[in-house]
């Protein structure tokens, strides 16, 4: 009985890993396809400290845009922060559905680099990359932090935040 309960473990864990392994090669085509059509190339993004984000939107009204400082106060509407890592596989997935969803009218998302602003993750509390937190025009936190580990899409957000 011990060998099968045994057997049948591994078999789970076997089947978890290769669905990790199909999830992320996945992810990983689709940001190329989503690289390739921005003109640039996994590699040149990789080496660059902060990703080149062309502001997007789905209906012509929201805007996902880099960091700067005056990205917050120059915003229109909601403004959501989201700390993302080029090595953190669910920010790129995160970052991927962004870009194919577009950003709903009235929103700004904000891409803020994980690991080059200490700064700001601790002015937010942001102890995790994949976290979104959203500020009001100054800066100041509107709701608890969410981070979309978990469930990396746009929908997940929006919807934790509401």
């Amino acid at each position: 009985m011990n060998k099968r309960i045994l057997a049948v473990i591994i078999a789970l864990a076997v089947i978890v890993v290769a669905a990790v392994a199909i999830v992320t090669a996945q992810n990983s085509n689709d940001t190329a396809d989503v690289n390739s059509s921005n003109g640039s190339s996994p590699a040149s993004e990789s080496s660059s400290s902060t990703d080149e984000v062309a502001p997007v939107a789905n209906d012509g009204g929201g805007n996902y845009v880099d960091y700067s400082p005056a990205a917050i106060a120059d915003a229109d509407g909601r403004v959501i922060l989201f700390f993302h890592a080029t090595w953190c596989p669910q920010c790129v997935s995160a970052d991927g559905d962004i870009k194919a969803s577009g950003v709903p009218s009235g929103i700004t998302i904000v891409k803020v680099d994980y690991d080059t602003n200490q700064d700001l993750r601790a002015e937010y509390g942001v102890t995790q990359q994949t976290t979104f937190v959203e500020v009001d025009s100054d800066g100041a936190k509107v709701h608890e932090n969410f981070v979309a580990y978990a469930d990396p899409t746009l929908n997940a957000v929006l919807t934790a935040l509401n």
